[in-house]
């Protein structure tokens, strides 16, 4: 399921969750800003086992080998990340199999370094888990449809 902005906003401001509780309900401000962070720590968080487990890697020549040798499943690179470096690496299975909506703080912060931009998944179900919340924080964040890595 696709999270989107939008939505959520909708509902704070029209009184949604109220409705669906049939009763009061105290939304605190700037809900759907918490929503996004506790999105992005989840997934922050999922990766990090991926690491532990060792079905991901960081740094550009890492990533490299895991996609020339088909390891990686899935493509991560961080949004604020340079452009030209991004267009050097492809996801495995097109657009699908990209994640873009960390910022290299959030990505470091997931391997272990202070920061990172590239970084790769290998398949299984923590992937699909990873996967999955990522494209709830693109949503969130308003990055569906921006996130995929360009090609050269």
């Amino acid at each position: 399921m696709l999270a989107e902005r939008a939505a959520l906003e909708t509902a704070v401001a029209k009184g949604l969750f109220a409705r669906a509780a049939r009763q009061p309900v105290k939304v605190p401000d700037g809900l759907v800003d918490l929503i996004a962070a506790q999105l992005a720590r989840r997934v922050i968080d999922l990766i990090s086992l991926a690491r532990k487990a060792g079905q991901a890697v960081t740094g550009v020549e890492k990533v490299k080998d895991w996609l020339t040798k088909g390891q990686a499943s899935t493509l991560i690179q961080a949004s604020d990340g340079s452009e030209r470096g991004k267009t050097k690496l492809h996801p495995p299975g097109g657009p699908e199999t990209f994640i873009g909506c960390l910022t290299a703080r959030e990505l470091g912060l997931a391997f272990g370094r202070e920061h990172a931009i590239h970084g790769a998944l290998a398949a299984g179900g923590l992937c699909n888990r990873v996967v999955e919340e990522a494209a709830r924080l693109a949503g969130l964040r308003g990055l569906v449809g921006g996130t995929t890595a360009g090609r050269d």
